[in-house]
């Protein structure tokens, strides 16, 4: 099954270092952010789910939950989380799936569904799809989907603003521009009329051309 933004996130129940859980259930009435590594042990995803865990207090401030993936047992995921403290210098805090049977790798189209076998005797290599970032709303939507080489590791800075964005403009009628960062200016989006604007934003906006009009970030 393919996926797409505004799709609704397939719902699974699965074994955490957290304990066994339902996963529209553990987002609940939060964001979520999804992320899914090839292989236990691997060194470009040692860094990133340190790097994750040192931004933890930063997504807890955005209402988001953190959840990584690795096709492997838990009980190796557990191990590993040790030497990601030891060489990142975080705790990894958040719930770590253990995808040994591939079901949710497959739900998610980070592998084929016909796909055979489990974790056993896979290595990273033939698990090198599983790369995915998913950022996911209260409404168990997808709003975002980063898939990344693995020798290349992931920006989760840019996925935090990435997350700002999304969050700002659902509850405002803007969209922000290339390279936006949280306090700067956004972009007041088509469907409202400049009629609609004046109410919106009495202080007025900067019109450079008819269809793009610049306003402070709402508050």
């Amino acid at each position: 099954m393919s996926l797409r933004i505004n799709d609704t996130a397939p719902d699974f129940t699965a074994e955490t270092t957290q304990g066994r859980i339902n996963f529209h259930e553990w987002i609940g009435d939060s964001y979520a952010i999804f992320f899914s590594h090839p292989k236990d042990f691997t060194p470009v995803c040692t860094t990133e789910l340190g790097y994750m865990a040192g931004l933890k207090a930063e997504f807890d401030k955005r209402k988001t939950k953190i959840i990584g993936l690795s096709v492997d047992p838990v009980d190796r995921h557990e191990a590993w989380a040790k030497d990601i403290e030891e060489t990142q210098g975080h705790a990894v805090s958040y719930p770590m799936i253990g995808d040994t049977d591939l079901a949710v790798s497959k739900l998610y189209n980070m592998l084929p569904a016909d796909e055979g076998g489990n974790s056993e005797g896979r290595t990273a290599m033939n698990n090198a799809t599983v790369r995915t970032v998913f950022i996911i709303g209260p409404d168990k939507k997808i709003k975002l989907m980063l898939t990344y080489p693995m020798s290349t590791g992931r920006n989760f800075d840019e996925v935090l603003r990435v997350l700002d964005s999304i969050q700002l403009t659902a509850k405002y009628q803007v969209a922000t521009p290339v390279n936006w960062k949280r306090g700067e200016d956004c972009i007041i989006v088509p469907a409202v009329s400049d009629e609609q604007a004046k109410q919106k934003y009495p202080e007025g906006w900067k019109t450079v051309k008819p269809y793009l009009r610049v306003v402070p970030q709402p508050e």
